[in-house]
């Protein structure tokens, strides 16, 4: 303990005549002789004064008066484990780039421990910041500062989203030391070594001596782009090395913050970087908005994304009759849209199916009328349709093919030419037959492509000079053929053309999609073209390499998105990926939505390594504010004092041959309770936490015997050990139950959580179970949900996107119902779990099952995940008077239904969002009812009710 005014304690010199004049008696009464005293002391009466104070008072008078006099010492107990000596003016240099943040908050508590010192010794301080300021200020030391005055001025100050500039740091400190000012460092180091580390610790070191503070557990990382291919988005996680081994859990969220996949990662000692997959369908993919790493604070963890990272559907119609097995139209397609977008090849039908950004049409894969009616309204509807010219396309025009055709003026019709009926697949109408260039019958020579116009979304693609055209289909000239045309020969007719049809595109590219009638399938160009023409199928407008995007939302020093700071400026577009970033270019979303790209940390923060220790190394945990005692000891002198008055006040108004027993016992009651009151607030945070709550138990530390579930209506869940699976299975069911309770007359109480062979499941009427990879069965729980079902109990199993039909081995249609997405494994948990149970034959839930309309008439019962078959019991089985025991699916209810303590729906609905979430509640309320009045709303009284809502 340390006394910051140590001669406040000469006081205590007095505590002597303290005590003499505490025990001073009043003068003694003059004796006078009086006969009739006689006569009054034979009454009886005792004098009861009391004379001298007890002396356990005197000494509680002295301790009150010496807690007091030690209090104006303003004691405290130093807790800075290092034993940094603050005996003269201090340099504080303190790192606070991105590399800071993690850890922040113990960093400033040390900060606030060093200034303490500093100011209560009377010393001044000077600070650099090594990151540079917002608005483009220079790096530089501060005027001497009083110590709290500091930290008035460090207040707002936190890590700064962007690096340290450690060159323009040691500039500063050697102007320090050449203006002849020398004295101890306080250097808090991120620990993330630089280019000029070497400079900056000969600065340091002229300066004074340095201790090196920091922290040795901080967990620096950052998420750098890796091979964005289509079926996955790889990241590269790189860290500083650690001694240790370490478990980091890599989040996907959209942007209202939603999660769609967790990795966890695991880094081996001294490890510098893993890689990270998501694997995602590319409709949750194209969703997310952000990857962080969980726990760890700060913009490094954060990677942004933009379009770039979004893979658009491309569908590829199969089925030409003149393909070959090894060259065929698509052969040059796949090759070059594979590294960018998903590809999809198959029928028309079936690509039409699903939702597409793309649809390419080699040549003759359209020509029936059903097949360009379908694709034309598709197109209406927004979709970007590309077509490639061939022999078919020639014949479909309407001619045969021409060596070398004479061009009309633009404008005029060919004398003679019959005008085709227009086809509203084609942006532009074509000539007969086909252009040839070259060959042994003709004069002329293959054309080279001229330079892309300005206005052409090929605009900056460069053009190489090797590739040649020799045949190509004619647009038929006419007044606006130049606003439909994107690229041209250099003689000036067009190779590539388009035009808008209702709200979508289609493009037509005036060659083979083979190296039949041009190089370009072969060439570099053709790959970029096409990327292209998928970034504008999704509204994206690609800037020019010299066009700059202005800061439109940045993340600050706690890795959160907020507006520009001061002197933010705008990237030019070909710098992203190539750019780290600054003080004039922080991290965050860069450009008008259309052309929005992402600047993030990691895009060029390179290998990580450790910082070497400059001067004495220290733990910068060993810092922390004192603890000062002489508040508690004032209380504490006061208190005594307020026990005094009370003491006295009982004494002097106490009367009798037992008042002083009785006052003692008084007092010592009153300095029972008043020592009890001081001391509560200390026992009170120790207490122990209440037991966990039972399942059934009305409040978590209720100890009736009768269960909560036995005094209202409540669903269960079955405990999987999982601890985010059974969160989810909590907060869905209790979503549920307010749905439930918001839209019908039943009333649910909370959800309760489950373990089949411990606890009594005949209080609820419906169990959901969610189905976990690794999970297993005993005798015991078999033969209680034997049990339970037989009593007329339902169990809803979910296994969580596996269709149950791969494992209850269904083979009534196992066709394209299964889906193979998130849950794998879980087809030989279903197998294991449901082996012992008394499971009847199965059917799939149709529209005719009274679980479709026991309150909402379903068609659909989606979940998170939507087209997966759910399976009941078939109709007719007389166990439960016809009601189906279990309910098996896989469409992932709970994360559906999940509502988290603020009130919102953290998981995302694939693919329809809150139509889908909404279809989902219904089919739980559905569920409910269901369990609650079994078949009751399969009576026939219901049948007409029923035939009329129904159209039937």
């Amino acid at each position: 303990m340390i006394l910051t005014t140590p001669w406040v304690l000469w006081a205590l010199a007095a505590l002597p005549v303290v005590w003499l004049l505490l025990r001073a008696l009043p003068p003694r009464p003059r004796e006078q002789a009086f006969p009739p005293i006689a006569i009054l002391r034979g009454l009886g009466a005792r004098n009861d004064d009391v004379a001298r104070a007890p002396p356990w008072l005197l000494v509680l008078r002295c301790l009150a008066v010496a807690l007091v006099i030690a209090a104006c010492a303003q004691p405290f107990i130093t807790r800075d484990r290092a034993g940094i000596t603050t005996t003269a003016d201090t340099l504080l240099v303190i790192d606070n780039g991105w590399a800071a943040a993690p850890g922040w908050t113990e960093r400033l508590r040390a900060v606030d421990s060093i200034l303490q010192r500093l100011s209560r010794n009377g010393h001044a301080v000077r600070l650099l910041l090594t990151a540079p300021p917002a608005g483009n200020e220079p790096v530089r030391v501060s005027e001497a500062q009083d110590p709290a005055i500091m930290r008035t001025m460090l207040d707002p100050t936190e890590a700064q989203p962007w690096g340290v500039d450690r060159h323009a740091a040691a500039t500063a400190l050697q102007a320090l030391a050449q203006g002849g000012w020398h004295g101890p460092v306080l250097y808090l180091a991120d620990g993330l070594a630089t280019p000029d580390d070497a400079a900056f610790a000969t600065a340091l070191r002229a300066v004074g001596p340095v201790r090196d503070l920091r922290l040795p557990d901080a967990d620096i990382v950052t998420l750098a782009p890796g091979h964005n291919g289509s079926e996955a988005l790889d990241l590269r996680l790189r860290t500083v090395p650690r001694p240790t081994l370490r478990e980091l859990a890599v989040r996907a969220q959209t942007l209202d913050n939603s999660t769609l996949q967790v990795v966890h990662v695991t880094l081996p000692p001294d490890a510098r970087q893993a890689d990270v997959r998501l694997n995602l369908p590319v409709e949750l993919r194209n969703q997310l908005d952000h990857v962080d790493v969980d726990a760890i604070s700060g913009p490094a963890s954060v990677r942004l994304l933009d379009e770039n990272d979004r893979r658009r559907p491309v569908g590829l119609i199969s089925g030409n009759a003149s393909d070959t097995p090894l060259m065929g139209s698509l052969f040059y397609l796949r090759r070059a849209l594979a590294p960018g977008a998903e590809l999809r090849e198959g029928s028309l039908d079936s690509l039409l199916a699903r939702p597409l950004s793309i649809l390419i049409a080699p040549d003759g894969t359209l020509g029936s009328p059903d097949a360009r009616h379908k694709v034309e309204d598709w197109v209406r509807r927004g979709g970007t349709l590309i077509r490639f010219a061939g022999p078919l396309l020639v014949q479909a025009a309407g001619g045969p093919g021409l060596a070398n055709p004479t061009l009309p003026a633009p404008g005029a019709e060919r004398p003679g030419a019959n005008t085709p009926a227009p086809d509203a697949l084609l942006p532009v109408q074509l000539m007969d037959g086909e252009r040839v260039l070259g060959g042994a019958m003709s004069w002329s020579r293959p054309e080279h492509l001229a330079p892309f116009d300005a206005q052409s979304p090929f605009h900056d693609l460069p053009v190489p000079g090797d590739v040649t055209v020799s045949r190509q289909v004619l647009a038929r000239p006419s007044a606006d053929l130049d606003t439909h045309t994107w690229a041209r020969l250099t003689d000036g007719t067009p190779l590539v053309t388009h035009a808008a049809l209702g709200a979508g595109q289609v493009v037509l590219f005036h060659v083979t999609s083979t190296a039949d009638w041009s190089n370009l399938p072969l060439s570099g160009l053709f790959v970029g073209m096409l990327q292209r023409l998928g970034e504008r199928a999704m509204g994206i407008e690609t800037p020019a390499d010299q066009s700059l995007l202005s800061p439109y939302l940045t993340l600050d020093g706690a890795g959160v998105e907020g507006p520009p700071p001061a002197g933010a400026q705008a990237v030019r577009a070909d710098a992203f990926g190539h750019i780290a970033v600054s003080a004039t270019h922080p991290p965050g979303l860069y450009g008008p939505r259309a052309s929005r790209r992402a600047l993030n940390v990691g895009d060029e923060a390179g290998e990580m390594l450790p910082q070497s220790p400059i001067g004495t190394a220290m733990d910068l945990r060993g810092q922390a504010p004192d603890i000062a005692l002489g508040p508690v000891l004032a209380v504490l002198g006061l208190a005594l004092i307020l026990v005094d008055g009370i003491v006295a006040i009982l004494l002097r108004s106490s009367a009798g041959r037992g008042a002083g027993r009785l006052s003692g016992r008084m007092t010592m009651l009153v300095l029972a309770v008043a020592g009890a009151a001081l001391a509560f607030p200390n026992r009170a945070p120790a207490q122990d936490a209440p037991p966990p709550a039972r399942a059934g138990s009305e409040h978590p530390n209720d100890t009736s015997a009768v269960p909560g579930a036995a005094l209202e209506t409540r669903l269960g869940y079955i405990v999987t050990n999982h601890e985010d699976i059974d969160t989810v299975s909590r907060e869905g069911l209790q979503g549920l139950s307010d749905y439930v309770n918001a839209r019908t007359s039943a009333v649910l109480g909370h959800p309760d959580a489950l373990v089949p062979e411990r606890d009594d499941l005949s209080y609820y009427p419906m169990i959901y179970w969610p189905v976990t990879a690794d999970a297993t069965t005993t005798p015991a729980r078999t033969a209680a949900l034997n049990a339970y079902m037989r009593h007329g109990g339902i169990l809803m199993i979910d296994t969580q996107g596996q269709d149950p039909a791969t494992a209850q081995g269904d083979k009534a249609d196992n066709g394209d119902d299964s889906f193979t997405g998130s849950a794998p494994g879980t087809a030989a948990a279903l197998r294991r779990m449901t082996a012992g149970l008394d499971i009847p034959p199965l059917m799939k839930l149709d529209d005719h099952h009274v679980l479709t309309h026991t309150f909402y008439l379903l068609h659909d019962f989606p979940g998170r995940y939507d087209g997966m078959p759910v399976w009941v019991a078939q109709e007719g089985d007389s166990t439960n008077d016809g009601v189906s025991p279990v309910i098996i699916g896989s469409n992932d209810w709970a994360h559906a239904w999940a509502v988290d303590d603020s009130g919102n729906t953290p998981y995302a609905t694939i693919p329809d969002g809150t139509e889908q979430r909404t279809l989902a509640y219904r089919f739980g309320v559905n569920a409910v009812l269901y369990a609650l009045t079994g078949n009751y709303k399969a009576d026939q009284v219901h049948v007409p009710a029923l035939l009329k809502r129904l159209g039937e």
